[in-house]
C-alpha cells in the first residue's frame, strides 16, 4: 500500500470513528437493552485502557534501550488493545442505556474537564496512532520518531484518563 493510499484510509477511519461514536450518543437510537453481561463492559474497558497504558510505557522503555523488536511488539499490542476497546465500547454504548455522572460540586467540574479532554484527545489520537504505526512499520524511522514524540504522550493520557473516568463513573453504573 502506498503512503498516499494509506493516508486516505487513515482519513476515512479518522472521520468514521468519531462520527459513529457521536451518532451513538446524539442520535435517537431504539431502546435496546443488551444482555446482562454487557453491563460489565465498562470495567473491561478500564482494564483495556490500563493494559494499553502499561504496554505503551513498556514499549517506550524498550525503544530507549534500542530493543526495536520488543518495542514494535508492545506498540502493536497497544494498538490491538485499543481496537478491541473501540469495538467493545461501540457495542456497549449502542445497547446499554447511557449512565449519567452523579457527582456534585468541584468533583463534577473536575470530571467533566477530564472527560472533555479525554474525548477530544481520543478522537485526535486515532490518525496519529495509525500514521505513527505505518511509519514505524515502513522503516520511515526519522518521520516515525517525529510523530511518535507527540503520539506517545497523548496516547498515554487517553489510556490513563480512560481508567480515571471509569473509576469516577463506577458508582453510577447499574449492576
Amino acid at each position: 500500500m502506498t503512503e498516499s493510499s494509506y493516508l486516505r484510509l487513515v482519513t476515512v477511519i479518522s472521520i468514521l470513528v468519531p462520527a459513529i461514536v457521536g451518532a451513538i450518543f446524539w442520535l435517537p437510537l431504539p431502546e435496546i437493552h443488551g444482555p446482562r453481561w454487557m453491563y460489565n463492559l465498562p470495567l473491561f474497558h478500564a482494564c483495556l485502557n490500563g493494559l494499553s497504558f502499561c504496554v505503551l510505557l513498556l514499549g517506550f522503555y524498550f525503544i530507549l534501550n534500542k530493543k526495536i523488536l520488543y518495542h514494535r511488539m508492545c506498540m502493536l499490542t497497544a494498538a490491538g488493545l485499543t481496537a478491541v476497546f473501540l469495538v467493545s465500547y461501540l457495542a456497549y454504548h449502542s445497547t446499554v442505556p447511557q449512565t449519567k455522572f452523579g457527582g456534585e460540586g468541584a468533583i463534577r467540574y473536575f470530571y467533566f474537564t477530564l472527560l472533555i479532554t479525554h474525548i477530544i484527545l481520543a478522537a485526535t489520537i486515532v490518525p496519529m496512532v495509525l500514521i505513527t504505526l505505518y511509519r514505524g512499520l515502513s522503516g520511515m524511522n526519522e518521520r516515525h520518531k517525529k510523530i511518535a514524540r507527540w503520539t506517545l504522550p497523548l496516547w498515554l493520557y487517553v489510556a490513563f484518563t480512560g481508567v480515571i473516568v471509569y473509576i469516577m463513573m463506577s458508582p453510577y453504573y447499574a449492576n
